[in-house]
């Protein structure tokens, strides 16, 4: 008996739903990287890219605990002599609310050009509409 490895003929990658109105920050990244990188899966290979497609609603709406919504800044770097640009969290939440949670998922997954892979599964909108009911994405809960 050999063991069994997924290819990509046979993975099927399956479409979920997140609503993140009133989540907090964190567990709902985690989830959603366990999703991306496959590990909800029984077919979850390491060096394999086994993971579905996840799809993150309200990003507008996540929330953080304590003192972080004051304190938490974003930090970027132009590439440029002095270069590097601070953002508060309430501010981006206003301009980019995507990216914090884009940013979020991805500091989850592995830093290769697999996680840089696993993290173009991921689309974050804004508001509660998205332009994938074509895939038929099933709504996945996250434990409160």
């Amino acid at each position: 008996m050999s063991t069994f490895i997924p290819t990509q003929q046979t993975i099927v990658r399956k479409w979920f739903v997140l609503d993140a109105s009133g989540q907090t920050l964190g567990r709902l990244a985690s989830q959603a990287a366990r999703v991306l990188s496959g590990k909800n899966s029984p077919q979850y290979t390491p060096y394999i890219d086994t993971g579905d497609h996840v799809i993150v609603l309200n990003a507008e709406k996540i929330r953080l605990t304590g003192l972080k919504s004051q304190q938490k800044m974003y930090r970027r770097y132009t590439g440029f002599p002095g270069g590097l640009r601070e953002e508060s969290f309430i501010r981006l939440l206003n301009r980019r609310p995507e990216q914090i949670v884009e940013q979020a998922v991805k500091g989850m997954l592995p830093k290769s050009k697999m996680g840089r892979q696993m993290a173009t599964k991921l689309k974050v909108y804004r508001g509660d509409q998205h332009p994938h009911e074509a895939q038929k994405p099933e709504v996945m809960a996250l434990a409160q």
